[in-house]
């Protein structure tokens, strides 16, 4: 087996976690959902670090990575809400939040380019409070309450970073989308007039500063 498909593996492996996941919640079995739901985030952790380390990337594990990320997530925050273990509020944010950046990746990949994004910082924060907030909800339901404090910390933290990513996102691709849309309406004339101005500044620096000034 060629090792550069192990992060793709991995991937894999992650999205077939999610039924059982989701059916042990379902069930009640929060202590074997618990154990589930943390080897599916350690694989995202081990397959992000070997496809870096060694750059063992691919196409296919670029699109595989976000939907197996996304599965697991989603369907966790959705069967938690629907057992009534978190705020329905936040179910529909971490919804929303994916529902905005995959819908503006597709019209940005189709109607402008081919979308090349790497999550940001508070992207990957709120990856880790989600990831946090699942973890604790099933390790009090399997073991014993945690306080609430911590809880209500962990959704909290979910809240900013969603709505934090989400407008970096949306401001981030949107400006690109309005420079690389600008630059594709000017017409010939337009063009030919800045080719002008730019030529006539070279020529004479001070006009940068005074339209108007001759050398």
């Amino acid at each position: 087996m060629n090792l550069r498909y192990i992060p793709n593996i991995l991937t894999a492996f992650r999205i077939l976690l999610v039924p059982p996941v989701v059916m042990l919640m379902l069930e009640d079995e929060f202590l074997p959902a618990l154990v589930l739901f943390a080897v599916a985030g350690f694989s995202d952790a081990v397959d992000g670090y070997l496809a870096r380390r060694y750059d063992w990337t691919s196409r296919i594990g670029g699109l595989m990575d976000p939907l197996a990320d996304t599965l697991l997530m989603v369907s966790s925050y959705l069967t938690l809400g629907w057992l009534g273990l978190i705020p329905p509020w936040l179910v529909a944010l971490v919804i929303l939040r994916d529902l905005v950046i995959v819908t503006g990746a597709v019209i940005y990949n189709a109607r402008i380019e081919q979308v090349e994004a790497t999550p940001s910082i508070v992207s990957k924060l709120n990856t880790l409070a989600q990831i946090l907030l699942v973890l604790s909800v099933l390790f009090s339901q399997a073991f014993f309450e945690l306080p609430a404090v911590w809880i209500d910390a962990l959704i909290y933290s979910v809240l900013v970073t969603i709505v934090w990513s989400g407008v970096g996102y949306v401001w981030t691709w949107g400006r690109r989308a309005w420079k690389q849309t600008g630059h594709s309406l000017a017409g010939p004339e337009d063009q030919s007039t800045a080719a002008t101005r730019t030529r006539a500044t070279r020529q004479c620096p001070l006009r940068r500063f005074f339209p108007r000034a001759e050398p």
